[in-house]
């Protein structure tokens, strides 16, 4: 819940500098109400939204749906982020059910997963995460044609994000991120088989321009959920020159 029109300024020098990296896949999430002007002002990177309803309409006053992101230009939407879980007691199932109605819509989907620091000193952490992916990933009984397509197009992708790390400056050691990461790899084969072996998963937690080049080139991050180093072109800049690098 930040930004401004002014944003789109900041919106406008990632764009350009994105045209030097075209071979890192960049996007920004802003609030609702920016979604269609930050479309209108950017043609090299993504625009997506940070949150969707279950439903395509209805009276549901104050929620905004796939279809709607769709329709002033989103190409994916941000589902089941620790805030929206924290703030709104967003379940696994309702993830899940966004997740379904977003890829019903046409757009890709980043399913976001992550423990407490509670439940990571108790040795939990590996076993609520790995219960979050099975619940909230969209499945194939529930539309197996429409999860096949969208695990063929890459529009499925997942976020691992430790509630302790966002936004408070302390990152994940990098040897602990990789034992998750390749925790949620083994839960997303079990899912969607060989499939699952592709899908992207990416690391978010106070993400900056120091720690970037470490994450980013551990095996099986396959990029960062950005947060307050997303708000401006020179914090996010770098980390999108280092994701360059591990890319090259």
């Amino acid at each position: 819940m930040n930004g401004s029109r002014a944003m789109l300024a900041e919106a406008r020098a990632i764009d350009r500098a994105a045209a030097r990296h075209p071979g890192v896949d960049i996007a920004l999430a802003p609030p609702f109400p920016l979604i269609g002007l930050m479309g209108e002002a950017v043609s090299d990177i993504g625009v997506g939204g940070q949150d969707c309803h279950t439903l395509a309409k209805g009276a549901h006053t104050g929620d905004v749906s796939a279809a709607i992101l769709a329709d002033i230009g989103a190409s994916f939407v941000i589902l089941g982020h620790s805030e929206r879980r924290r703030d709104h007691g967003e379940s696994d199932a309702l993830v899940q059910a966004k997740a379904q109605a977003a890829l019903g819509a046409g757009l890709g989907v980043i399913v976001c997963v992550g423990e407490t620091l509670e439940q990571r000193d108790s040795g939990q952490a590996e076993a609520v995460v790995g219960a979050q992916v099975d619940g909230s990933i969209p499945r194939d009984e529930a539309g197996a044609a429409l999860v096949a397509e969208a695990l063929e197009q890459g529009r499925v992708t997942v976020a691992y994000e430790p509630v302790w790390a966002i936004g408070t400056g302390r990152v994940a050691a990098v040897e602990d991120v990789i034992a998750m990461h390749r925790a949620i790899r083994g839960r997303l084969v079990a899912t969607y088989g060989e499939a699952g072996a592709r899908v992207r998963i990416l690391y978010g937690g106070s993400v900056n321009a120091d720690n970037a080049p470490a994450l980013l080139a551990a095996p099986d991050v396959g990029g960062a959920l950005v947060g307050g180093a997303s708000l401006t072109a020179d914090a996010f800049l770098p980390i999108v020159a280092a994701a360059a690098l591990v890319e090259s």
